[in-house]
């Protein structure tokens, strides 16, 4: 795990949000745990696996409930293999683990390949849980934090629940998650510095954060964070809203125009939020995370490959936890 802290300089207006994947994180965490038994959060019952017929009616409801529809009945039938395969795994794994469940979500007709594939959008190239950044690229690491007493620490911290996260957003079908944990990180500096909860555009870095990012082929949150420091802040979502793919970069250049920080010198008259630079928590170092986490809501780098994350539905996940580092989410 690889976790960034945003420093809140010459911020002009609020902001906060989250992103596609979000983490509670704290001292400690409680979560529900899906009652033994029922499977009707996780979008099946046991009585959809007892036969061929009850399969493909599931599936049915299932394209309904996604609005989904193939080409050919042949992509159909493939689907619908992989489908069954899918629900099989999903099935075993919910009948022996009880801290966390998984469901037929969105994902349940792809493959793990074409997920993966699809969604995990961080670029490292580092996979031992490093920023990807050579060290000569990285922040000074002033720990800012580190004056935090441990022993002060709250046994739990939830920034939703002190209004510095949105509503959870949808990265679609484009590996830009990088840009969602750097916005969620934003957003949380911002709302806590100014008292006001604003969405920032992740639309406004895929297309023009493009030096060391590349839009929903994968990113760096170090070249976001880099970007909205040296480039005169985001603007909200709402000016630049979000779409899912790569688009023509909307906002002028530095070189072109030079913001002071006011909504009458911002293209499209949109209200700027911006920071004066971030810096790294130190790789395998929980308390240093737990402080970090006290402050402000933390970008935060994971290995997302495994299987079972595809599919995840709810509770504590306590699976298997890797080091190759390939999404993006918020501890928050």
């Amino acid at each position: 795990m690889h976790a960034k802290m945003t420093k809140p300089a010459a911020i002009v207006v609020a902001a906060i949000a989250v992103l596609s994947v979000s983490l509670l994180a704290g001292s400690s965490c409680l979560a529900l745990a899906r009652p033994s038994g029922d499977f009707s959060i996780v979008g099946y019952s046991e009585e959809d696996l007892s036969s061929h017929e009850s399969l493909a009616e599931l599936f049915e409801r299932w394209l309904s409930r996604h609005r989904r529809a193939y080409a050919s009945l042949e992509e159909k039938l493939r689907r619908f293999q992989v489908f069954k395969d899918n629900l099989h795994h999903i099935d075993e794994t919910n009948r022996k683990v009880s801290s966390y469940w998984l469901g037929l979500n969105e994902f349940a007709d792809l493959t793990h390949d074409e997920f993966k594939a699809t969604y995990l959008g961080l670029r490292s190239s580092v996979g031992d849980g490093g920023s990807g950044i050579d060290d000569d690229d990285e922040p000074e690491e002033e720990e800012g934090y580190e004056g935090v007493d441990g022993a002060s620490l709250p046994k739990s911290v939830d920034w939703r629940s002190k209004g510095a996260v949105t509503g959870v957003k949808n990265q679609g079908q484009c590996g830009s998650c990088w840009a969602f944990s750097t916005v969620a990180a934003v957003e949380g500096i911002n709302q806590i510095v100014t008292g006001n909860l604003t969405a920032l555009s992740e639309q406004e870095l895929i297309d023009c954060d493009t030096d060391g990012n590349n839009g929903c082929n994968g990113g760096l949150m170090d070249y976001a964070f880099s970007y909205i420091a040296h480039n005169g802040g985001l603007h909200t979502e709402e000016a630049y809203p979000y779409l899912m793919e790569e688009g023509t970069c909307q906002r002028s250049s530095s070189s072109e125009k030079k913001w002071s920080g006011s909504s009458e010198d911002a293209n499209d008259d949109a209200a700027v939020v911006t920071i004066s630079g971030y810096e790294d928590v130190p790789r395998n170092n929980e308390q240093a995370l737990l402080k970090a986490l006290a402050q402000q809501p933390v970008s935060v780098a994971i290995e997302a490959s495994g299987r079972n994350f595809q599919f995840y539905s709810g509770g504590v996940f306590d699976g298997p936890c890797g080091t190759q580092l390939d999404h993006g989410v918020a501890a928050v």
